[in-house]
Order: structure tokens, then C-alpha cells, then sequence
């Protein structure tokens, strides 16, 4: 063997045979061979027309020769080595760029930046445009089915007396009727809450349900609940519900463009996953239901800072007096209250 010939241990297959034995890997210069133990050529040609493995771990190397013919070895560094220096191979910065992935850094952040791009800029135009669009079927459908789940795992039958439950209903009315709104669209449930315990909330169809719990949290200040219903109302007015059912809709799907198919549940998630889901709001949003209220009781001739006593509630009843941070979805109790005060001092200055 010549003193630049580089020589490297392991088994030599034969073009389609699974006969095999000990063998030399051996180039010179650009040529490459596999000698037998008795220095006999088994095959030969030039390096740059063989195809060498990737290296991955500890997984032994296979270099296919011209012939077709298969040399396989365990000794990755010799391979390494080899492939660096021969002559006019471009191998050697090839792998070593695929050991450290610079391009692949780059193309990941890129890809964030165009991910986060579409989230911030994309999703919202196109959660407008579909709400545009929507036909009243979608939000009867997932109504139904979100109720349907509710009644089914969490609520019972309400126990409210006929007079609570009337006393609600006429200033329910009085909200939709002089605010000018499609009083047909609403409708008021009332619910033992279970599991759920004091709260209300609006499904997209219009149909806001009451807990039991919260009228008796209230403790006989009709106009507290029915400010918590003037907000609900304004979920529906301002389609909240159907915007976070899309917007939850558009971030699966850019999770099944990263990740590819999550499974099926599309018909789930109108239907009662898409449903449960809307009932939660963004900071905005319940801002937003915050000044509908305000607005919409003082145009019904009720007191426009009654969802404020609500908030005063929570803070000395439940002790829910968090303030908002930038990890909050809502915004912090104390913050609402003085918000809707000032809100309703604005209306109050304006007439």
C-alpha cells in the first residue's frame, strides 16, 4: 500500500447478494477501492462517483461504490477524515455545515416571524371576514350544542322562584326593547350553576343564562344582575363569541401547519368544544361588554355603574381583587370598576 493511501477497516456486500466479508477501504488520490484480507480488488472507481451515508451518532457508515457494491464500517471519524481530504470534495464543509445548521437558524426564525405575522395581522382580517359571512345556522348550532353540553355535565334545573325569575326577565326585555336592539334574538335561562357556581354568560346565538348562585350572591340588587346581563348582551352585539371561536379555529390550524394533522375534531369544536371555548374573552372584549353595559343600562334607565357594585362583589365576596398583568386575559377587578365608573361619569357629563 502507498504511504498517501488511507485504509479503512469493515465489511465489503457484493451488488445484490448477502454474501459479505472483511475488507479494506482504500483511497488514493481520487480513486477508491476495497481490497479482500489477501490485498484482492473487490471493487474500484473514482471517490466522487461513490455515495457515503450521513453521519448520524454512532451508526455505521455505508459507502456504495460505482459497482453497486456495499462497504460498510463502524470507524465514522476515519470516514469523516476521508471525505475531508480528498481532493476537490466539497463533502467535507457539506457535513460540517450539517453538523451546525446556521441556514436552519435562519429559516426558523423566519418561519416564526411569518407565523407570528399571520396571528397578528393575517387571523384577525380573516376572523372579521368570516364573522361577515357567518349564517345564522352556525351560531344556533354551536348555541344548542354548548347548552346541551352544559346541561349535560354541569347544570341542573333552576330552583329561582317564579317572582325572582319575572323580576329578571321584564328588566331583561326593558335592556333589549330601549336600546333598540332585535329583542327576538335574546332570550334569558336561568340555571342551577353546579359545578359552575355564581356566574352568567352569553352563547352566540343570544341566549344568556343566569345561575342561581349569582342571583343569590346578588342578594335581592335586581339591578347589579341585570347590569351583568346588559354586559352578556353585549358579547352577543358585539360577536365576541363568534370571534373567538374563529380565532381559536385559525390558531389550531396554524398548529396543524407547524405540527401537521392534529386529528379530526371539527365537527367537536362547532359544536360544543368551539362553543365553550367563545365564552372566553380577551382584556378587549370584556372592556369592550364592560362600556356596553354601562351604555346600555343608562339608555334603559337603570344605573349605569351597576355591574360596578358587581365587581365590588367579587372583590369583597370571592375576593377576587387581582390587578391586570401582561400574562391576565381579563382585565383585573379593581381596574374594571374604575373604569366603568369613569365611563359612566363621560355619559353622564355628555348629557
Amino acid at each position: 500500500m502507498d504511504s498517501d493511501q488511507q485504509a479503512i477497516e469493515g465489511i465489503w456486500y457484493p451488488e445484490r447478494s448477502n454474501r459479505s466479508c472483511r475488507a479494506s477501504l482504500v483511497v488514493s488520490g481520487t480513486s477508491i477501492s476495497v481490497l479482500a484480507e489477501d490485498g484482492a480488488v473487490l471493487a474500484s472507481g473514482f471517490f466522487a462517483e461513490a455515495i457515503v451515508t450521513d453521519r448520524v451518532g454512532n451508526v455505521p457508515r455505508r459507502v456504495t461504490l460505482p459497482n453497486g457494491s456495499v462497504f460498510e464500517t463502524p470507524n465514522n471519524d476515519a470516514i469523516d477524515a476521508l471525505i475531508a481530504a480528498v481532493p476537490g470534495n466539497r463533502a467535507g464543509w457539506v457535513h460540517r455545515a450539517e453538523r451546525f445548521h446556521p441556514r436552519l437558524v435562519i429559516f426558523a426564525v423566519l418561519a416564526l416571524i411569518f407565523i407570528v405575522g399571520i396571528y397578528r395581522f393575517a387571523l384577525p382580517a380573516l376572523v372579521e371576514l368570516a364573522v361577515a359571512v357567518t349564517p345564522p345556522v352556525v351560531p344556533e348550532m354551536m348555541s344548542r350544542g354548548t347548552l346541551q353540553a352544559l346541561d349535560a355535565t354541569a347544570f341542573d334545573v333552576t330552583a329561582l322562584s317564579a317572582d325572582d325569575q319575572s323580576k329578571l326577565r321584564q328588566g331583561f326585555v326593558r335592556l333589549t326593547a330601549r336600546f333598540g336592539l332585535d329583542s327576538g334574538k335574546f332570550g334569558l335561562q336561568f340555571r342551577q350553576g353546579g359545578i359552575i357556581g355564581p356566574n352568567a354568560f352569553a352563547l352566540p346565538d343570544g341566549t344568556v343564562i343566569i345561575t342561581d348562585e349569582l342571583v343569590k350572591l346578588a342578594d335581592g340588587d335586581t339591578e347589579l344582575l341585570l347590569g351583568v346581563l346588559a354586559h352578556e348582551i353585549g358579547h352577543v352585539e358585539l360577536e365576541h363569541s363568534l370571534r373567538q371561536l374563529y380565532r381559536s379555529a385559525g390558531a389550531a390550524g396554524l398548529i396543524m401547519l407547524i405540527g401537521g394533522d392534529i386529528g379530526s375534531g371539527t365537527e367537536d369544536i362547532l359544536v360544543q368544544g368551539g362553543g365553550l371555548l367563545a365564552l372566553s374573552y380577551s382584556r378587549a372584549q370584556e372592556a369592550e361588554a364592560d362600556r356596553h353595559s354601562v351604555r346600555l343600562m343608562a339608555e334603559a334607565g337603570f344605573d349605569p355603574e351597576a355591574i360596578g357594585r358587581f365587581f365590588i362583589l367579587l372583590e369583597s365576596k370571592l375576593h377576587d381583587d387581582s390587578g391586570t398583568n401582561i400574562l391576565a386575559t381579563h382585565p383585573g377587578t379593581p381596574e374594571r370598576r374604575k373604569a366603568v365608573h369613569e365611563y359612566a361619569q363621560e355619559l353622564r357629563s355628555a348629557n
